[in-house]
């Protein structure tokens, strides 16, 4: 009894050396990329770091905030004010009748990431699927997916996601016409993106609107189906939304963001939908994809207009009972974080 419970006491040594090896050795690496070695490095962690969901403090560890907001301002999106030209969408219902089956999907390679592009000929297919009424835990994306009968679905728009509880959607959610959720107070740079009930995809900012300014907006584009996400530049987050907008791909500067897992939806000219996603984080060895990235990969797709809807680890792609894209983290492996929207392709 007494020689095992050395042997215990020797094994737990052990295991708090190694982690204390382990810890000291990860906090010498973030110093040493956190200093001047390497400014590319440097500004990719920062970018990287403030667009996740619980390590955004880690940089504040390191560095000052003027320091994180230096870089944050040298690898961003310029504003993009232009709203979507819906007459440049200019779908012919029997083309789309014929091609109404049509769903591919493809993969992509990046040095930084490793991606799946989901091809949706019919744009009437894709839908929002929800939670709703709003409860402390959301589903799977398998979940959302089986549940409304549809054959495919990504993630995609703001929601709660501390302790994968994801129960919670935040701003707005628009649900076959009906708003199901409308709280876009005290979320910065706060934008539309969604369908209307002509299938055109509309990417636009209700920046600084209440609720009931936001309501008569969705009215008034008659918005069938859509989710918020946030556009804010600043050292407590890096977000984005416009990509591109009618035709015109949206400018930046270094690479306009970090590298990370991504969710965005793109519509071609004759309506076609266009859901990538891409890995990161550790995920095939691969730290993710940028801004950058993602624009040139809906600009050789041929998208008018492309937003990112959502990034880290909620990105995932459900398609044909199974995962193409999955959550990054090793829990959710075969799986998908918590969620309470995504949209959702119709089986036909």
């Amino acid at each position: 009894m007494k020689k095992s419970l050395s042997y215990l006491k020797k094994g737990a040594i052990v295991l708090g050396i190694t982690f204390l090896i382990l810890f000291s050795t990860l906090i010498i690496t973030i110093k040493l990329i956190c200093s001047n070695i390497s400014p590319s490095a440097k500004e990719l962690f920062i970018t990287t770091m403030l667009e996740t969901g619980q390590l955004k403090f880690v940089t504040h560890l390191f560095l000052s905030k003027e320091e994180i907001q230096k870089v944050v301002d040298k690898n961003a999106m310029k504003e993009m004010n232009m709203e979507v030209d819906t007459e440049l969408i200019e779908m012919e219902n029997e083309m789309i009748e014929q091609n109404k089956n049509a769903i591919t999907i493809e993969e992509i390679s990046g040095n930084t990431f490793y991606a799946k592009m989901l091809i949706v000929s019919d744009p009437k297919r894709i839908k929002l699927a929800t939670t709703y009424p709003w409860g402390e835990y959301g589903v799977e994306l398998e979940t959302l997916v089986k549940n409304n009968d549809a054959i495919a679905g990504i993630n995609g728009g703001l929601y709660q996601s501390i302790g994968n509880k994801g129960g919670k959607p935040l701003g707005v959610v628009v649900k076959n016409k009906k708003i199901e959720y409308n709280e876009p107070i005290g979320l910065p740079g706060l934008h539309i993106i969604g369908f209307d009930e002509n299938d055109i995809l509309k990417i636009f900012s209700i920046e600084g609107k209440n609720a009931s300014q936001v309501e008569e907006l969705v009215n008034n584009e008659k918005i069938r189906d859509a989710v918020t996400f946030q556009e804010e530049n600043s050292d407590a987050n890096n977000h984005f939304v416009k990509l591109i907008i009618n035709g015109e791909e949206r400018k930046f500067d270094g690479k306009g963001s970090g590298a990370n897992p991504r969710t965005a939806i793109g519509q071609r000219k004759d309506g076609t939908v266009l859901l990538l996603v891409t890995d990161g984080r550790g995920a095939n060895g691969h730290l993710g994809a940028t801004a950058k990235d993602l624009i040139k990969i809906m600009k050789q797709y041929g998208a008018v207009n492309a937003a990112n809807l959502d990034g880290g680890s909620s990105s995932s792609m459900y398609f044909n009972d199974k995962y193409e894209m999955s959550s990054v983290t090793f829990y959710y492996a075969n799986s998908s974080w918590k969620l309470p929207t995504s949209f959702i392709v119709e089986k036909r």
